[in-house]
C-alpha cells in the first residue's frame, strides 16, 4: 500500500514538473512538437537518418565532426528530451562498438547564452576519434574558451 502511494505520488510530481516544463518551454520554445516547429521553420533538419516514435536522428548541416548526429524529440517536454538523451547515448555507443569512432560527446544547448540557435530542443552526438583535436581533456568544457583544460595554466576557477 504505502508503495503504491509513493508511485502515485512519483506520477503526481512528473505530471506537474511537465506542465512547468511546458509553460517554461512555451517562453523559450515556442513550438511544442517536431512536426510544429518544422511548420514554424523554427526546425531546419532534413537529412533523416532513422527515427522511432520519440526521436527523430538527422545529420548535422555543420559537422563538428564526421559521424556528427541530432536526436530530436518529437515532443517538446522532458520525457521526450529525455527520450532523445537516452537514443544518443546508445548511439554513441554503438558507434564505438562498431569502431566508427573512439569516444564521443553529447550536449545540449538551451537558450541563446548557451550557444542555442535552433529554438527546438535537440540533442548532439559528435563522435570522437584519435587527434580530431590538439588536446581533447576537458571535452564540452570547452564551450568556454580557455575554460576547457583545467589542467592548463588559463583556466581560471569562475
Amino acid at each position: 500500500m504505502i508503495k503504491v502511494t509513493v508511485l502515485n505520488n512519483d506520477i503526481e510530481q512528473r505530471a506537474q514538473d511537465e506542465r512547468m516544463f511546458s509553460k517554461l518551454a512555451k517562453q523559450s520554445m515556442p513550438s511544442q512538437t517536431l512536426e510544429q516547429a518544422q511548420k514554424d521553420s523554427v526546425a531546419p533538419w532534413d537529412d533523416l537518418v532513422w527515427q522511432n516514435h520519440h526521436v527523430v536522428v538527422y545529420r548535422d548541416r555543420y559537422p563538428v565532426t564526421r559521424g556528427h548526429l541530432l536526436f530530436v524529440p518529437k515532443e517538446n517536454t522532458p520525457s521526450s528530451i529525455s527520450e532523445a538523451m537516452t537514443a544518443a547515448l546508445w548511439e554513441g555507443n554503438s558507434m564505438v562498438n562498431a569502431g566508427e569512432c573512439e569516444g564521443f560527446n553529447i550536449g545540449f544547448n538551451s537558450g541563446r547564452v548557451a550557444g542555442q540557435t535552433v529554438m527546438y530542443p535537440h540533442i548532439h552526438l559528435i563522435p570522437r576519434r584519435t587527434g580530431d583535436c590538439a588536446d581533447p581533456t576537458g571535452g564540452v568544457r570547452g564551450v568556454i574558451f580557455g575554460q576547457q583544460n583545467y589542467k592548463a595554466a588559463g583556466y581560471q576557477q569562475p
